[in-house]
């Protein structure tokens, strides 16, 4: 259960959207970092406080903060354990976009609207191919790109994109 409530050695290929108001410390981070798009009020923060009590953050932080963020800040966010307020994490690229408070769920939604307008096989292969070739070798992440493209290319959504942009329309993706 743990487990899935940090998605974490769960294969979720749908994009998930965090927004942020408050403290996001600990796991209450990590479960943010396993979000593919972030806003935060100006008021939240961010931090990995487990070296502080003497553990790690082993939810996830480990394998995911320094492929998300650069090196000295995701060590600096770990080692130190400080919080870091929104302004600082979004200048390190943690979260998106820093929106007033009352323009945070009006946000996300806007945000979840636009995801939900394009082609959902589209979105899920982007997903997949970013998560599978993280870290491996050009070579082997260019063969994940091309069997998730071609999944995508041979799709009915693929063929009703381009029509519906021709023909001036919003487009109607059923998923395959």
């Amino acid at each position: 259960m743990f487990q899935t409530a940090v998605l974490r050695r769960f294969e979720l290929f749908k994009p998930v959207i965090a927004a942020v108001n408050g403290v996001a410390l600990a796991g209450g981070c990590e479960i943010v970092l396993a979000t593919d798009l972030r806003l935060a009020t100006p008021e939240a923060s961010f931090g990995l406080s487990e070296a502080k009590r003497g553990i790690v953050p082993g939810a996830g932080s480990l394998a995911r903060l320094a492929r998300q963020i650069p090196y000295c800040e995701a060590m600096r966010i770990m080692l130190i354990g400080d919080a870091i307020p929104a302004a600082e994490a979004l200048r390190i690229g943690l979260v998106n976009e820093v929106v007033p408070r009352e323009q945070l769920l009006p946000r996300a939604l806007e945000l979840a609207a636009k995801l939900a307008a394009n082609g959902p096989l589209a979105l899920r292969k982007i997903k997949e191919a970013v998560l599978r070739s993280g870290g491996r070798p050009l070579e082997e992440a260019f063969d994940i790109e091309d069997e998730c493209a071609r999944v995508v290319m041979r799709s009915e959504d693929a063929r009703e994109g381009p029509r519906a942009f021709m023909e001036k329309r919003p487009a109607r993706f059923v998923g395959r």
